[in-house]
This record gives C-alpha cells, sequence and structure tokens, in this order.
C-alpha cells in the first residue's frame, strides 16, 4: 500500500461532500473548516530560556495579565521566566517566593511560565535566586537576566 500525503482521516469517507471516496481529507480540505490546530513541541534539555523584570509597569498590564490591581504601582515589578523541563516551574516558584517577598501571579507547569509580582527589588532578587539555583545547583543552561 503506497503512502499518500497531506491527507488526514475523514471520519464518515462519503464520497461527493468534498471528501474522496477513500475515506480521507486533503489539507486544504481541513484547513478551510474555520479551526486552528496547535502544536506544541517540547525539546529535551534544562535552560532558562526569558528571565526578565517589568520595573514599574502599567495598570493595563497588570490587568490584561489578572494581577492584582490593587497594588502600589510606583514601587512594583512584574517578573516573568520560562522554564523547561516545564515542570520546573514550580520548583522555580517555591525558590522564588522563599527568596524574597514576592508573589506569586501565574505558575504553568505544563508551559514552563512563571511570573511574580513584588517591589523591584524583591521581584530581582527572586528571579536572580531562581537563576543561580538552577544553574549551579540543577546543571541548568540560564539565560542572562534582562530589565526594562
Amino acid at each position: 500500500m503506497g503512502m499518500q500525503e497531506n491527507l488526514w482521516p475523514s471520519g464518515n469517507g462519503a464520497a461527493g461532500n468534498g471528501i474522496s471516496g477513500n475515506g480521507f481529507r486533503s489539507w486544504d480540505e481541513l484547513s478551510t473548516e474555520g479551526k486552528t490546530r496547535i502544536v506544541q513541541e517540547l525539546v529535551p534539555g534544562k535552560q532558562i530560556t526569558i528571565a526578565h523584570l517589568i520595573a514599574n509597569p502599567d495598570k493595563v498590564l497588570y490587568e490584561k495579565l489578572g494581577l492584582d490591581p490593587s497594588v502600589d504601582y510606583s514601587r512594583s515589578a512584574i517578573g516573568v521566566l520560562t522554564i523547561s523541563p516545564a515542570e520546573t516551574a514550580v520548583i522555580a516558584a517555591d525558590i522564588a517566593v522563599k527568596a524574597a517577598g514576592v508573589e506569586l501571579g501565574f505558575v504553568d507547569r505544563f508551559s514552563g511560565t512563571l511570573i511574580i509580582t513584588g517591589t523591584v527589588s524583591e521581584t530581582e532578587a527572586s528571579l536572580k535566586a531562581v537563576l543561580e539555583y538552577t544553574k549551579e545547583k540543577m546543571g541548568f543552561a540560564v539565560c542572562p537576566f534582562t530589565r526594562t
């Protein structure tokens, strides 16, 4: 049996409705259904790819991210970290909270995203503690710490 390129199972194989009689749809037929298919690729390795501090963010950014809008924006900061393997975000969250008085804004053990909030100095200390621990104790490759 030969391989058919760019064909997907149709489910019913009915002829006459734009589906070939062999029960497969072409990629073009699938892409016109108004649905988007997203594939997330995970690669092996231990790394932190983003470690960024946003100092004195605008109130709108807090609101759009679903963070606590009652903070003192003149002293506030948002820390963003992306780490793989993704489950390490849980460990990073623990380190960040214990390193300084930050609050967890978001932790995703499936994508490896960690968002923390606090004062500028607390947030910076927490992010740097995570970078140091993962590099020295866990053997991670870490990106440079950045700040805006």
